[in-house]
C-alpha cells in the first residue's frame, strides 16, 4: 500500500469519527487543509465519495459508513505500534493528552501538573476539559478523569476517590434569608441547580438522613449547565446550591461560601481513571497513573470540609 494512501485512511478514520476535518487535524496535530486534502486524495484512489460536504456539517456517505470501521481499526493498530515504540523508551517523555469534566480539570487535575511535570520535564500535557463524554478511542485521548460509573467496557480504569457532596450558600444570602436545618426547608429557599450537558437531565440533590439517602429535586429558579456556573451565582447570592467539596473548598476559604446541611452531606459518586489498553505501555500514561492517586489525595484532603 503507498504511505499516501496509509496517510489517507488515518485522516478518513479520524475525520469520520470527530464529524469535522479541523477537529481530526487537531487531533492529528496536522492543518485541516491537509486533513481535507489528504481525504479527497483516498476517495480519486478508491473511486467513491466517503463523505457528503456542506458548509456546516460533514457526514458519512453509505460507502463511507461502510469502509469506516475497518479504517478506525487501521487507526488503532497504528496508534499501538506508536505506543510499543514508546514504551522502548525508559523515561517519560512526549505529548499526554489528558480529559477531564471543567470541575475536575481546574481544581484537581490542572493544580497537580506543575509538580508531575517537575518530576517528568520531557512529557507535555494537552488538558482537554469538556463536560460533555467524549470517545476516548477515537479522540487519541491517553487519559481521562470522569466522576460516576464506568460506561466504556473498553477502557481499563482505577477508582481515584470519592468525593462529598455538600450545599453552600454564601455568607450575604443566609444572613437575609437563614439558614435551614433540615433538607425539607429548602422549598422556602432560593435554589441554583446544575443540568447535565450530556443528558440534559437535572441534577437531583442527595442528603443523608438517619440511615437512609434521599434525593431532592428542588424547583430551582436558576438552572445552568456548568459547575462553575453554579458556584458563581451561589457566591453572588443566588441561594443554595449542591458542589462538590473540593471544588467548593477554595471559596469557603476565601469566606465567599459556607457549607450548609453540612450534617446531611453525603459521599458518593467515585473519580475514576480510564485509559486505552493500547496506552498502557506508554511510559507518560504510566507515570501519570503512578502519581495521581498521591496528588489527588493530597488535594482532596486539603479541601475536605467539617462536617
Amino acid at each position: 500500500m503507498a504511505l499516501e494512501r496509509l496517510t489517507g485512511l488515518i485522516a478518513f478514520a479520524r475525520a469520520g469519527a470527530l464529524g469535522s476535518f479541523t477537529a481530526a487535524a487537531r487531533s492529528l496535530a496536522i492543518s485541516p487543509s491537509a486533513v481535507s486534502k489528504s481525504v479527497q486524495r483516498l476517495e480519486q484512489q478508491l473511486g467513491v465519495s466517503l463523505f457528503t460536504r456542506t458548509t456546516r456539517s460533514l457526514t458519512l456517505t453509505p460507502e463511507g459508513r461502510e469502509l469506516h470501521e475497518r479504517a478506525l481499526r487501521l487507526l488503532q493498530d497504528a496508534e499501538e505500534i506508536e505506543q510499543a515504540a514508546k514504551a522502548v523508551r525508559d523515561e517519560p517523555a512526549g505529548p499526554l493528552r489528558i480529559a477531564a469534566s471543567l470541575p475536575v480539570g481546574l481544581h484537581l487535575i490542572a493544580p497537580a501538573l506543575p509538580a508531575f511535570r517537575a518530576l517528568y520535564p520531557k512529557v507535555t500535557i494537552d488538558l482537554r476539559l469538556d463536560d460533555r463524554l467524549v470517545d476516548i478511542a477515537e479522540q487519541g485521548i491517553d487519559i481521562a478523569v470522569r466522576i460516576g460509573e464506568l460506561a466504556d467496557s473498553r477502557l481499563l480504569f482505577r477508582r481515584l476517590a470519592p468525593m462529598r457532596l455538600c450545599a453552600f450558600a454564601a455568607p450575604s444570602y443566609l444572613a437575609a434569608r437563614g439558614v435551614p436545618g433540615h433538607p425539607e426547608e429548602l422549598a422556602s429557599h432560593e435554589t441554583v441547580n446544575l443540568r447535565y450537558q450530556s443528558s440534559g437531565q437535572l441534577f437531583r440533590w442527595p442528603f443523608r438522613v438517619g440511615e437512609r439517602e434521599i434525593e431532592i429535586l428542588p424547583a430551582s429558579s436558576v438552572v445552568v449547565d456548568a459547575g462553575e456556573a453554579v458556584l458563581a451565582t451561589l457566591i453572588a447570592g443566588g441561594g443554595i446550591g449542591i458542589s462538590a467539596s473540593f471544588i467548593a473548598a477554595p471559596y469557603v476559604a476565601r469566606g465567599e461560601l459556607v457549607p450548609v446541611l453540612a450534617d446531611f452531606a453525603v459521599v458518593r459518586d467515585a473519580i475514576t481513571v480510564l485509559w486505552p489498553a493500547s496506552r498502557r505501555a506508554n511510559p507518560a500514561v504510566r507515570a501519570f497513573l503512578d502519581y495521581l492517586p498521591d496528588a489527588a489525595g493530597r488535594l482532596m484532603g486539603a479541601a475536605s470540609l467539617p462536617s
